[in-house]
């Protein structure tokens, strides 16, 4: 049976998993709240349980609704289009608790900031996942090119995001989502039918892999089903349980727009400095205090940097655009690609030509430029 964590204290990792989707949703909305590219956003939690758990910590559905108002409600004071939120939870007594949380958020909201109503609107129903998922009326707001969406999707276990469910999210326009996955149970359970039916393990070399690496697996598992030749953007942060140092779980994000997951890998580099993927030293690298650290080695960064270096020694990159989306495609911050540029130019294995810039943040808005090797540069 699952263990009901609203009906307990949120322990560190699941506090870390709600600081996570906090943080990313943090980073997302204003972005779409100022785009005057949406009409309309909408906000789902399609996991949402009670809302709080028993020392009324803030759940998934309380962090985003107050990560939406903003300090000093920067956000739901000047918000200028309509703003829906959909909290649903399967469980019918958690998802009557959950109303009277998110009613009683609202209310204690209002009463705060003398306001009569507020400008955002929300929902709280009560579906199996999947009925609410294919429902006409949601999948004709996922699919409409004018609404923002943000999805999350923070289900038990690993059975509901399938192959199917993905796909489908990555194919829904001006969407970002990110879910969690119980990874160790995948690799413990891989043989047995209730987990082949959601996830094909066959294509996952559980065998060859260490156990905290499970997640980052799982996560590339789910990078395959990406059409090839689509533009899409996918990550994962890896979260070990320190009560149970062999259980693995993790998020995966997902965005069509290198702006999210710029966004994304800001939240994860920011909780873990040395990979940008894990609450714990995913890399082995060498940590502060121990006699071989050295802040400027890291196993992660200086593996991209020897890739990014290669291929653009080797004409396989050859603008700034196509190597700033190398760096994010391989769970680094684009910065990472402008740092090996300016190194292999002050050596003089390269020159830069075009509309020159170091811009290595917003991305999509970066002039061109292209790269050139000189001689030397072998």
């Amino acid at each position: 049976m699952v263990k009901d964590i609203n009906k307990s204290v949120f322990d560190d990792a699941t506090k870390l998993k709600l600081d996570i989707f906090g943080e990313c949703f943090e980073e997302w909305f204003p972005v779409f709240l100022h785009s005057p590219w949406y009409k309309k956003l909408y906000v789902f939690d399609f996991f949402a349980g009670s809302g709080k758990d028993m020392e009324n910590n803030s759940g998934s559905p309380l962090v985003l609704l107050d990560k939406a108002k903003g300090t000093d409600r920067k956000y739901c004071i000047n918000a200028k289009k309509e703003i829906k939120f959909l909290f649903n939870e399967g469980e019918q007594d958690k998802s009557e608790k959950l109303k009277q949380n998110v009613t009683q958020y609202i209310e204690e909201c209002k009463q705060e900031n003398n306001c009569t109503d507020c400008i955002y609107q929300y929902r709280v129903e009560n579906y199996n996942f999947q009925e609410i998922f294919s429902n006409a009326s949601i999948t004709n707001i996922f699919n409409n090119k004018e609404f923002g969406k943000f999805i999350l999707l923070d289900q038990y276990g690993f059975s509901q995001i399938d192959e199917q469910i993905f796909r489908q999210l990555i194919s829904y326009p001006k969407t970002d989502f990110i879910f969690f996955i119980s990874s160790s149970f995948i690799s413990r359970f891989r043989e047995h039918p209730n987990t082949t039916k959601y996830i094909d393990t066959s294509k996952i070399n559980f065998e060859q892999i260490r156990p905290n690496e499970i997640h980052r697996a799982v996560a590339n598992y789910f990078r395959d089903l990406i059409p090839k030749g689509k533009e899409y953007y996918l990550h994962h942060f890896s979260i070990r349980k320190e009560e149970k140092k062999g259980n693995y779980y993790g998020l995966i994000f997902g965005s069509g727009h290198t702006l999210g997951m710029e966004k994304f890998l800001k939240v994860c580099w920011k909780h873990d400095t040395f990979s940008g993927e894990a609450n714990y030293n995913i890399d082995n690298n060498f940590e502060k205090g121990t006699l071989f650290f050295q802040p400027e080695n890291n196993v992660k960064k200086d593996t991209v940097s020897k890739e990014i270096k290669h291929l653009i020694l080797s004409g396989e990159i050859t603008d700034n655009i196509r190597g700033l989306k190398f760096a994010m495609y391989n769970g680094c911050e684009p910065k990472l690609f402008t740092e090996v540029v300016q190194k292999l130019e002050k050596e003089k294995l390269i020159e830069r030509y075009g509309e020159v810039n170091n811009q290595s943040s917003n991305i999509h808005r970066a002039k061109t430029y292209h790269l050139k090797r000189l001689n030397d540069g072998t």
